[in-house]
């Protein structure tokens, strides 16, 4: 696997100090590699339908909430701020993807819909999206898929022991 120039220049730094455990920082570098490489693969496979991860997100969210939700809500549900929601959501109502109304119990409050146009967007891209992050894995056994999924937990129990150590 190549690593990022900036990965490879650290790693070659790192052996040079002699650090130990280059083979766990080499193991990290490729994880952040890798986890790079998904990330420009899913915006680049976003952007024709003129979505970020972010309104890809939003499209998944309303999709599956055919009556709509509130912006608090689709905030809270991905995991944003309110204000990143009224942004993302400003951009799928330019492209006619989305439609805000009043809430029929509470007109004061909002509610987000797809429009047709935005749940057809969102079928295309969510079958094109799935197949991709199947093949993705596509090649792993069952039973690797396992140990990877173990190996990640592994290393995801020791991230949240450092960081109640170093906040202790």
């Amino acid at each position: 696997m190549n690593l990022e120039q900036k990965y490879r220049a650290l790693l070659t730094e790192a052996a040079r100090r002699e650090l130990p455990n280059i083979a766990s920082i080499q193991l990290c570098f490729q994880t952040l590699s890798l986890a790079n490489a998904i990330d420009k693969d899913c915006a680049a496979l976003l952007a024709p339908h003129g979505l970020s991860e972010g309104r890809f997100v939003l499209l998944f969210l309303l999709d599956a909430a055919p009556a709509g939700l509130a912006p608090n809500v689709l905030a809270a549900q991905a995991g944003v701020t309110r204000a990143t929601v009224t942004g993302l959501l400003d951009g799928l109502e330019r492209e006619a993807l989305i439609k805000r109304h009043a809430d029929s119990q509470d007109r004061r409050a909002l509610r987000v819909v797809l429009t047709p146009k935005g749940k057809q967007t969102a079928q295309n891209v969510f079958e094109q999206h799935s197949r991709w992050i199947a093949g993705l894995f596509g090649n792993l056994t069952a039973t690797e898929h396992e140990q990877l999924a173990l190996l990640l937990r592994k290393v995801a129990g020791n991230l949240e022991t450092s960081t109640q150590e170093s906040s202790s």
